[in-house]
This record gives structure tokens, sequence and C-alpha cells, in this order.
């Protein structure tokens, strides 16, 4: 086992896409490693012809993930755009990975991120020695990109100022990235082409311009449709980051994670599963991704200061940390819940008293 704590997707998936390829005879887009038709089957997994099993990445429509490929392999860019947690990151740098061999071409947007973020930058010892030249030109993730005939990845691009979020029109619309100080460009290379995910919860977002979005194909990734398939997706990650961790602890028993589940799913919707009671939902987004933590959470302390079976005093600090951000209103939104839909709840009674204990 690598000794690496989280591997790219193509290092972690190396197998996978090897046996994809082999057995691939669909066309390919040109510099593109699958297939459209293949880079689905590694999204939302399948068997192959020879019998290889390939693990699902995305649980959730796979038309989307159609939609999300078949974008690629034309002139428009993908925005993957949704609620925080919902996937959006995960499923582009798996979509790169399969595409390019190379999920490591990305920008982390952020309100400080500048224009040498998406087009270049300067090495200015050597600027300064020998003028400009190609030798001192730092080359952006995104010009990389245009030169290999690759995908670039945008991480919150809303969050960039919408001056510098601009930068991309030039970028999109003409597939080149002038250079003025060498009066020279960079034109992109067949296969070339950028994954940006965005969403509009958080604080400090940025509207993209109406020119900006038409260069953009959107594809809005929901949250899971039903508790089974948030159940599925949960387990999943879990199970792999205990043996990343290689945490001396039990598989998560699946009644843990379903409760875990059912409580975000609840207070997300503002009703109880059987919608006889209506509940209050907190100010934070409560997302498939703080679902993962809340259990990763719990079986590192039911590993280390437990007998390495998670329960439900494993479980509810994290749950706490998750569901009251805002310590009034939230803090009330918790203690109303665990009355109304934890206390009645049969086979809930150590949740609800380890709760208590907390308060």
């Amino acid at each position: 086992m690598s000794d690496i704590l989280r591997q790219h997707a193509e290092q972690q998936n190396a197998e996978e896409l090897h046996e994809l390829q082999k057995q691939d005879n669909n066309p390919r887009p040109e510099n593109w490693q699958l297939s459209p038709a293949a880079v689905v089957t590694y999204l939302v997994g399948g068997t192959l012809d020879n019998g290889y099993t390939v693990s699902a990445k995305y649980i959730g429509n796979r038309r989307l993930m159609e939609i999300a490929v078949a974008t690629l392999a034309t002139d428009r860019a993908l925005l993957l755009y949704g609620l925080p947690g919902t996937a959006k990151s995960w499923v582009s740098e798996h979509i790169a990975a399969a595409i390019s061999g190379d999920s490591t071409l990305v920008v982390q947007g952020t309100a400080g991120t500048g224009e040498e973020a998406l087009r270049y930058g300067w090495n200015y010892a050597e600027l300064l020695a020998k003028g400009p030249s190609r030798a001192a030109l730092v080359e952006s993730p995104l010009m990389r990109a245009m030169r290999d005939g690759k995908i670039a990845r945008i991480e919150e691009l809303t969050r960039i100022g919408a001056d510098v979020q601009d930068t991309l029109i030039t970028i999109l619309s003409e597939k080149s990235l002038p250079i003025p100080e060498l009066t020279d460009e960079v034109q992109a290379v067949r296969g070339f082409s950028v994954i940006a995910t965005a969403n509009n919860r958080d604080k400090g977002v940025n509207d993209l311009s109406s020119a900006l979005k038409r260069r953009f194909n959107t594809v809005i990734l929901p949250l899971p449709a039903t508790l089974e398939e948030e159940v599925d997706i949960v387990r999943r990650r879990v199970e792999d980051y205990g043996t990343t961790m290689q945490l001396p602890a039990e598989k998560p028993a699946l009644a843990e994670i379903r409760r875990i589940v059912t409580i975000f799913r609840e207070l997300r919707e503002g009703t109880t599963a059987d919608r006889k009671n209506k509940l209050k939902s907190p100010s934070g987004t409560l997302s498939t991704a703080e679902a993962i933590s809340v259990v990763n959470n719990g079986m590192a302390l039911s590993a280390y200061f437990g007998d390495g079976v998670l329960r439900a005093h494993d479980l509810i600090a994290g749950l706490l940390g998750a569901v009251v951000k805002d310590p009034v209103q939230d803090a009330i939104v918790w203690r109303e819940y665990l009355e109304t839909a934890v206390k009645p709840r049969e086979g809930w009674k150590d949740l609800y008293r380890a709760a208590r204990d907390m308060s």
C-alpha cells in the first residue's frame, strides 16, 4: 500500500483505467485516453466484456455524466454547478483522470486568485537577468493543458473576482492564450478543455458574466435522490477512508450510517421521513460530504478511544459540529429535532442519550 495520504485519481484507479483502455474499441476524440462511453463507465461503474468490474465513482443519474462527458468532446467547457458537497470536485477530478490521464492541472479559485494563476507568471530572477523570454515564463495549469491537449480544472470559479474570471473568455472562445510581452501566443492542442466547479451557497460568491456563461455548458449535480443512494455513497467513501488511514476499527455498521444520513436528510428537507412532523432546518448545508466526515470522525474515535466498534457516542460530537454552525439558532434547531424526531424513534435511545450528554 502506498504511504501517500491521498493519491491522484489516475494513480489510485490505474488498474481500472488500464483495463478500460484494453477493452475500449469505441472511437476516441484526439488526445483522449478513453472513448466517451468508456469514461462514463469509469464514472458510474460497470462490468467489462472480460468480466472485470469497474467501481462506481459517481452514484446518481447516469445521464448527467453522459452530458458532462459529451460536452468535453465539443468546443464547450464544462461547469459543474450545485450545492456544496454534491461531489463536483470529485467528479471533476475523475473525468480529468479518465480523459487525460492527468487530474493535476488545477487552479484553486479564491478571492485572491489573480490573472497570473489563469494565464502565466514570470520568474523574476530570470526576467531581470535576461529580459522577457519563454525561459522566464511560469506556465499556469491552463497554459500547460492547452499546450499538451489535456483537461484543466478550475475549482470554485465563482470565488474568483469577476475581472479575473473574464480572462477565460479569450481562452475558451479563441482557444489561444496571447503573450503580448513576447509578441507570441499559445494555441490549444486538440483534447484541451476546462472543467470548472461552482456553488451558490457560500458567502463571497461572484456571478459569472453572461459572456463567460455562454462559453460553458452547465451540468447541475443534485443532492442524492433517495436515502438508499446517499447511504451507499457514504458507505463506499467511508470504507475507502478506513483502508487508506489503516484505522484499527471495524467497518461501520450500515445501521449507523443510515441514522446519520436520515438525520441529515430530515434536517435538510425540514420534515421527518414519514412526513408527519415539520422541522426547522439549520443554517448549514448538511451535505453528503459532511455526513462522510461525521462517520469518519466517529471511526477514528472508536478506533483510538474505544473498542473499535462505531457507536452513538462516537458519532455525536461530529454530528453536533456538522449541524450546529450557529451556536444560538442552530442549537435551538438541534434541541427541537432531538425531542421531536430522535427521542420517540424506536432504537434511537442511545443516540438521544449521547446527544443529551454532549449538551
